[in-house]
Formats: C-alpha cells, structure tokens, sequence
C-alpha cells in the first residue's frame, strides 16, 4: 500500500506564545509517523495565520526556512477560526491524500493521530477526534456544552456528539467539502452532511501548553448561535407557536372578562393590561430580531463575498533554501496569491 501524503492543518490566531511547543511536537510526531511508514515523507504541516496581530507569522515563516515539513498560509486578515480552518483545508487538499486539522493549543491529543491514519488505510475518508469526557471543563462549560449539543439534536441537527474540528478528512472528502458554498460556516454540522464512510476516534482532552484560550464565552455563545441558525428553522417555527397559543389564550382571557364586564363583577385597573402590554411587546421584539437573523444570513450569502483572502502562501514554492535565506526583508511573501476562494 503507498504511504498517503498527509497534510495537518493548524489555524492560529495570536498563538505565539505556545507556537514552538507546537511546532516542536506536531513535527516530531510527523517524523515518528514516517518512521513507521503510516505516511509518506512528503508529508506536512500547514499553519493558517488567522490576521494574528503578535509574532504568529513571523514564526511561522522562519521555521519554514528552516524545516521543511513546516508551511505557512497568511490570511489578509481576521477572518474568524471556521473561515481560517476552511483555507487551509482547501489550500491542502490537492497536495494531500488526507488531511487532519487541530487547534494550535494541542488539547486535543495528537498521538490519536495514528489512529486517524490507521482508520483512514481502512478505508474511512472522515474520522473524528471525539472527547471521552468533560472532567477538565469548568461546571458552567460542561453544562453548556452538553446543552448545547442536545438542542442541536432537539432541531434535528445531525452533530458528532463531544467534537470539535479535531478530524482527518480524505482528499476526496474536501473535494465535496468545497462545493459547499455558503457563508455561514459551521463545519461541525456540514463535515457529517457528506455522508462517507466515517468513524471516530476517542481521547482525553489535554490542559493547554501555553497562551489563553481563543474562545470566551461571548465568542462561544455566538458560535453556537451561528450554529443554530445555520442548520434549523425550528426557532423560526417557536416563535410561530409561541404567537399561536398567545393569540387563542387572548381569546380565552378576552371571552372571560367580557362575561365578568357584563356580570358586573370588574375591577378598573392597570397591573393587569401593563403586564400583557410588555409580555407581547417582548415577544414581539425577540421575534423581530430572530427573524432579522436569518435575513441577515440570507443577505450575506447573495453578496457572494469571498470567504477568506490569502495574502502569502508558502505550501507550494520550490524555492531553493539558500534564496529564502538571502532574503533579508523578513515577511516578503515567498508568493503573492491573487486568487481568492468563493
């Protein structure tokens, strides 16, 4: 069997307090997998700098003149980690039999790697990385996440329960993965759309090494809305219901006090109309805004604008070592990109 060309794909993001350890690790694990001839030595690692405003890039660029097995892909700006992953997934595909992505904080365990790449032998073009628990996560993520996760399922949203973006995918894979084409990203919820052959791989979710997390809670709750309203009209269909039973349960309050006002047995006063007033007024606005959400999804998805635009791109130059060290004004891209991806 030929040794498969695997690419990892590390989308960064002002990760350059724990970049040498990563580098450090991710390619001495490539060197152990080409020992063991699970892949080929042509294989890499590919670093997506997500618009970082520290020294991400500049590290990533010197350890590619040095190493090898070490390449950079410089977005124009910040474009957000879904996006920042997408590029890189495209930029690796053609040159890659599969392809593993994993955050930049390694706390997800790459020795599962080799698992991957056993599955991928086997025959699976998608394998997931799933956590076996949530014991290192704080009481109020664990709950979240788990909540989270269910509603999806509540919705009908076909997710991998307790993953993330820790996959390998095949290269045939990301070829389907590329033709889909909307806007907004959640690729939690697509990868599992494509339907191949696929299984999973469970591990223990490490601390991280180095740096703070990328992801606060703002930034969370958000991702996960996105999510929602990616995937699901069902909060659409709520609002409906909810304005439904409001609408007969104002028949039936109606209906009793107009038996009281003709009994005589009324009382003026304004708790009572105050109350309802801001009970539907609320509902009102939250339906409003909810159904602004999806116009504005559906408005960015007709502007067609690109997702991501590479400014250097150091995965396919054969630039001989002794140029790239000549160059002495650090940061000049090895190829200017022009291209952009819809």
């Amino acid at each position: 069997m030929m040794k498969p060309v695997l690419t990892i794909v590390v989308p960064c993001y002002n990760e350059e307090a724990v970049l040498p350890v990563t580098i450090k690790k991710l390619h001495q694990l490539l060197k152990d997998l080409m020992q063991e001839s699970l892949v080929s030595p042509q294989s890499k690692i590919l670093f997506v700098d997500d618009g970082s405003k520290d020294q991400t890039w500049e590290m990533i660029y010197k350890e590619g003149l040095k190493n090898e097995h070490v390449r950079g892909l410089k977005l124009a700006r910040n474009v957000g980690h879904q996006r920042a992953l997408l590029a890189g997934l495209h930029a690796a595909k053609e040159l890659s039999d599969c392809v593993v992505s994993i955050d930049a904080d390694l706390q997800d365990d790459i020795r599962v790697i080799r698992e991957f790449i056993l599955k991928f032998q086997e025959g699976c073009e998608i394998v997931y990385g799933v956590r076996q628990g949530r014991a290192t996560d704080t009481f109020f993520k664990r709950t979240t996440a788990q909540g989270f996760y269910k509603m999806m399922e509540k919705l009908g949203v076909n997710l991998v329960y307790n993953h993330a973006d820790f996959r390998l995918m095949s290269k045939r894979a990301l070829h389907e993965l590329e033709r889909f084409k909307e806007v907004n990203l959640f690729l939690r919820g697509i990868v599992p759309l494509l339907g191949f052959q696929s299984d999973v791989v469970y591990y223990d979710r490490l601390e991280r090494e180095a740096g703070e997390t990328k992801y606060p809670l703002k930034k969370m709750l958000a991702f996960a809305f996105d999510g929602i309203t990616s995937f699901s009209v069902s909060p659409i269909r709520f609002v409906l219901l909810v304005g439904i039973v409001s609408f007969f349960m104002s028949l039936v309050f109606g209906g009793y006090f107009l038996t009281l006002k003709f009994l005589g047995d009324t009382e003026t006063g304004w708790t009572s109309l105050i109350t309802s007033i801001w009970l539907i007024g609320g509902l009102q606005l939250i339906a409003i805004g909810l159904i602004g959400e999806y116009v504005g999804k559906i408005y960015n998805e007709t502007k067609q604008r690109p997702k991501y635009i590479i400014d250097i791109d150091t995965l396919n130059l054969p630039v001989p070592k002794r140029q790239l060290v000549e160059d002495e004004l650090f940061g000049v891209p090895f190829r200017k990109v022009s291209e952009t991806n819809q």
